[in-house]
């Protein structure tokens, strides 16, 4: 009986010893501990991923708002530091903006848990952290951050929440204005369609603007005048003269004696006369040729007909308008490979910033070209004038391609 006795006490003690053995206790503390940061860890990212959808503009939805009482708000100033709206008035938006994120408040004995979970997982977050009233304690900085009182009180921050403060800007409105169909409005003698303020309408033509070819405005004389800084460089003995508002060299001797049917032209690229087809003599077999039906004296007494002459560069065919008989140039495409109408390479002028044009000197001239009948071709001085290919390069923008129409005109956006 008694040895029966012993053995139980011995068998009770060792259950006991082994149950409250030391090495239990501390896998049974490891366990508790591994729980804890993983929990831990859990609050840290949703924060992370609540404050990214808040500065995408997102609704971040997750069972996690509701356990770790996750909220995202917005912070404005002005430059006086003072808190403002943060919706835009007119034009005008908040000088500081700031995306505010929490979580509930930790107890104190889970601080520096959660500031080895920053240190490791976010280490270079440096305003991601702890607050304590008025400082934002996080992992990996030598100080803590002292936050405004103000930003404290409209955010309503409150000690041991896990608190993401990050400072954005409110990205400016983009504004599409929509185009009206061109041919909506139709405008009388004297005036110009412009497309101001949202649409077409008819004002009078201002001529200090539209100075034309190598013409500018004069306050002085207040009429359009030769632009003397586009005068070109003549060769040998030959005369810079404006014609049709266009310089050009011009032989003074005429030492160019030309055939019948053909008239001298100077080559703008090898600066020197050549004989070409006289486009006055181009015979139409259509409309032109009642021309020649006409009465012997049409007009009245001491009336003379005149044909406008012209001069198309290398980079230009000559056109007949059959209604009028007027002849007029227009580009060629077939020159764009000529190195006399474009020195570079077309392809080296693509892509969603560069596009062909071609530098027109006169509004009437365009007025020609069957792919610009609906264009609006813009005569400015972003675009050259030199009655050649050009390469217009938007840089950090984009080509306009609804207003655009290589190789005739191109647009930036």
């Amino acid at each position: 009986m008694n040895i029966f006795l012993i053995l139980l006490s011995v068998i009770i003690m060792a259950g006991y010893y082994v149950i409250s053995s030391p090495s239990l206790r501390i896998a049974q503390h490891e366990t508790e501990y591994a729980i804890q940061k993983a929990d831990l860890r859990s609050v840290a990212e949703c924060v992370v991923s609540a404050q990214n959808a808040a500065m995408y503009g997102e609704e971040f939805k997750d069972t996690c708002i509701e356990r770790y009482d996750i909220t995202s708000q917005y912070v404005c100033m002005n430059k006086k530091y003072d808190i403002v709206s943060c919706d835009s008035i007119g034009t005008k938006s908040p000088d500081i903006n700031f995306i505010i994120t929490t979580s509930y408040q930790l107890p104190e004995n889970e601080y520096n848990n959660m500031l080895e979970i920053l240190e490791k997982y976010y280490p270079d977050a440096g305003t991601f952290g702890i607050f304590t009233n008025p400082e934002l304690m996080s992992a990996g900085t030598i100080s803590n951050r002292k936050i405004p009182q103000k930003i404290i009180n409209a955010a309503s921050l409150q000690p041991g929440q896990l608190t993401y403060i990050m400072q954005y800007k409110i990205p400016e409105e983009t504004i599409d204005y929509a185009t009206a169909d061109i041919s909506d409005i139709e405008c009388p003698a004297g005036t110009m369609k412009t497309y101001r303020f949202g649409r077409w309408q008819c004002i009078e033509y201002n001529y200090k603007t539209s100075c034309t070819g190598d013409t500018i405005w004069d306050d002085t004389v207040m009429e359009c005048v030769a632009d003397e800084t586009r005068k070109p460089l003549c060769s040998n003995n030959q005369t810079a003269v404006l014609i049709d508002n266009i310089w050009e060299c011009v032989d003074p001797f005429g030492d160019v004696t030309c055939p019948d049917g053909m008239t001298a032209r100077l080559n703008y690229n090898l600066l020197e006369w050549e004989c070409v087809d006289d486009p006055n003599r181009t015979k139409n077999v259509k409309k032109c040729d009642n021309i020649a039906t006409l009465p012997n004296n049409p007009g009245g007494v001491g009336a003379t007909l005149r044909v406008r002459s012209i001069s198309c560069t290398d980079c230009e065919i000559p056109i007949l308008n059959e209604d009028t008989c007027e002849t007029y140039c227009i580009p060629d495409p077939d020159k764009l490979n000529d190195k006399k109408c474009y020195g570079g390479y077309v392809d080296d002028c693509s892509g969603p910033n560069r596009a062909i044009y071609f530098g027109f000197s006169l509004k009437s001239t365009i007025d020609g070209i069957p792919a610009l009948e609906n264009a609006t071709v813009i005569l400015d001085r972003n675009h050259s004038q030199n009655r050649m290919f050009n390469c217009m390069d938007c840089g950090d923008g984009i080509i306009d391609t609804e207003k655009s129409i290589p190789p005739y005109t191109a647009v930036c956006k």
